[in-house]
């Protein structure tokens, strides 16, 4: 069996194929920041459903966020060869797979706005990482997080329009300590700051939330897309839930910016799953 793994800070997608049957599944993000090798070995050990696999699996893609230094990379091959004992196992950035599900065999920018946000230039066959990526502390533009952190902080100064405030109150209920506890004292506090910006989705044509939405896509686009020369000749592609579901205001910013916008996918999995069995010659 081959598995195929696009994973965020937040949750991970599989897909898995075999002669026999193709399955799917999920499990919460797998990001070495946040998890080392034991803790992923654990992750596996309690999903009974995949137990099964455990020796069946003879080949492992994994593509994740964090996964950009040979030490991170490490923890994350150690995690998932402790459980599938029998795999070779390849692990690269989630912009890799960003752009196997978006570019393809194409050259392209493929930018990620999910939990975290990020960009990288793809020539068609290998990817160019830049000077972006810096995280939810130092960046994350235009993300789940940075959104999060611009409702919290918005809610806190009693900045944000009252009827929004109740609203956003009563779903939360979160105070000052609340807030401080959950980022500076428990662990992965992008993803305790990026489920804050769901609050959005039902409130996504009120001015208040449109505009932090079109500030948030022109940060994104103002420090990473225009960071390359060439951005008006390519196709920019996106991947992530933010992308997706606001994907009439990225749209605008990007035209108001003369960016192309191709592909906006919410999930990559699928297309990443594709373009693996197509190298391995596989027609399913």
């Amino acid at each position: 069996m081959i598995l195929v793994a696009d994973s965020g800070s937040t949750k991970t997608d599989w897909m898995g194929y075999s002669p026999n049957e193709q399955i799917s599944f999920s499990t919460q993000g797998i990001n070495p920041y946040f998890l080392n090798a034991h803790d992923i070995f654990k992750l596996f050990s309690k999903k009974k459903d995949i137990a099964k696999y455990a020796s069946l699996v003879k080949e492992v893609y994994f593509f994740g966020a964090g996964c950009s230094s040979p030490d991170k990379i490490e923890v994350i091959s150690n995690g998932i060869s402790s459980f599938f004992t029998n795999a070779y196992v390849a692990v690269e950035h989630d912009l890799m797979g960003s752009a196997y599900a978006t570019c393809g065999e194409k050259e392209g920018l493929t930018c990620i706005l999910g939990t975290g946000s990020n960009i990288s230039y793809y020539d068609g066959k290998d990817l160019h990482h830049g000077t972006h990526g810096l995280g939810y502390v130092l960046g994350d533009e235009g993300s789940g997080t940075w959104f999060g952190r611009k409702l919290v902080t918005s809610y806190l100064y009693h900045q944000m329009p009252a009827e929004l405030s109740v609203a956003f109150g009563n779903e939360f209920q979160i105070d000052k300590e609340t807030v401080i506890t959950n980022v500076y004292q428990k662990a992965a506090p992008n993803t305790y700051l990026a489920s804050i910006s769901r609050f959005m989705i039902n409130h996504k044509d009120h001015p208040f939330i449109v505009d932090i939405l079109r500030e948030g896509f022109q940060e994104f686009v103002d420090t990473n897309i225009k960071d390359y020369s060439n951005y008006k000749n390519l196709d920019c592609h996106f991947v992530g839930s933010i992308a997706f579901y606001y994907q009439d205001i990225l749209r605008e910013v990007c035209s108001k910016n003369h960016i192309k916008v191709g592909q906006i996918l919410q999930k990559p999995i699928e297309g990443i799953y594709n373009y693996i069995l197509r190298k391995e010659g596989i027609t399913v």
